[in-house]
């Protein structure tokens, strides 16, 4: 009776599958069996491919159509957050192929921006610098200033200055800048001595930038403040840019001329360094957030940051540490950086 017992039960697992006693085994055993796993949510992996694609080919979006594509890359880094959407909604389902289609956005996303979530900022510099966009409106200008300087900045520039306002930030940081220059609604503050300033003409028909030479103890550098002009999201136009997109190609121009090979740029540049419209500028110079910065930097909207259009470039130095100062009385962030010349 045993012999038959056990003939039966052999000729049954041959016939019959085996559950595997492991988590594995078991997940293996549904994927083998349950082929609806693979069924299910093509919907959802058709849309993880798509982010994909979109990443990918983001400078081939074109802007013919209300600058589309600069609307995209101003915001690029904020498609990362479809994709633990699209793995919740993937886990729901129970579909193996909207997980599995996930690893291509996720791995375009970290190849774009991954180097972003980790510090890159050493300690020390030879110079610190501090670009604000200080806000026509602010109702408190010397608070402002105040703050700005106690970041410690060796060179500080502001941007969006109004004519009633100036003499507050001037009275503010008259004690711990000695040399300053305003030229229409930018101005540069410095503890060196600041010779050949002028302001540069981004086509505008009023002035918006500022070329200086700061002599520092190491050496004489070029110094550019610039403010571009606004961007707007308009349902019926877009993203309307083009004014700030001509005056990105006039600053550009005007960096190339430069006969100094030591240039800091600093300035609300209303972009993104993935804005292919700041090409002329971007092309030229190197990001100090990108190179030495702690995350993303956002630094507008001050209330929510979702994107860093203020802007520290150098050519010819390098950056050792960037990041953004606390909030003032602007709808902007003050951003810093340090570096090595």
């Amino acid at each position: 009776m045993t012999q038959a017992y056990t003939q039966e039960t052999r000729q049954l697992g041959d016939d019959a599958p085996r559950p595997s006693g492991s988590r594995i085994g078991r997940l293996l055993d549904r994927l083998r069996n349950d082929r609806g796993i693979w069924r299910r949510g093509l919907v959802l992996a058709g849309i993880a491919v798509l982010l994909a694609l979109i990443m990918i080919f983001h400078a081939d979006v074109p802007n013919r159509v209300g600058n589309l594509g600069s609307l995209l890359e101003t915001f690029l880094p904020w498609l990362g957050l479809a994709l633990p959407v699209l793995l919740v909604l993937g886990l729901v389902r129970r579909s193996a192929s909207a997980v599995l289609a996930l690893v291509l956005p996720v791995t375009v996303w970290l190849n774009l921006f991954g180097g972003l979530m980790f510090s890159k900022s050493g300690s020390g510099g030879e110079l610190t610098v501090v670009t604000h966009n200080v806000n026509a409106d602010n109702a408190d200008p010397s608070g402002t200033a105040e703050e700005v300087a106690a970041s410690g900045a060796d060179v500080v520039a502001l941007e969006e200055l109004t004519s009633a306002a100036v003499p507050a930030y001037e009275r503010a940081l008259a004690g711990t800048y000695r040399y300053h220059t305003v030229q229409g609604t930018v101005g540069l503050w410095s503890k060196y001595p600041l010779s050949g300033t002028k302001p540069v003409d981004i086509k505008l028909g009023w002035t918006r930038a500022l070329r200086t030479v700061v002599g520092t103890p190491h050496g004489r550098i070029g110094v550019y403040v610039a403010h571009l002009p606004s961007v707007r999201v308009k349902f019926n136009a877009g993203f309307t840019a083009g004014q700030r997109d001509a005056s990105a190609r006039a600053l550009g121009e005007a960096i190339s001329r430069e006969p100094l090979d030591k240039v800091i740029l600093l300035g609300d540049l209303n972009g993104t360094m993935n804005d292919r419209a700041l090409a002329p500028v971007t092309a030229q110079m190197r990001s100090a957030q990108g190179a030495a910065g702690d995350g993303f930097g956002f630094s507008w909207p001050a209330s929510f940051p979702m994107a860093r259009i203020d802007q520290i470039m150098v050519r010819g130095v390098a950056p050792v540490s960037a990041w953004t100062l606390a909030r003032t009385g602007s709808d902007h962030l003050p951003v810093a950086a340090s570096v090595d010349y």
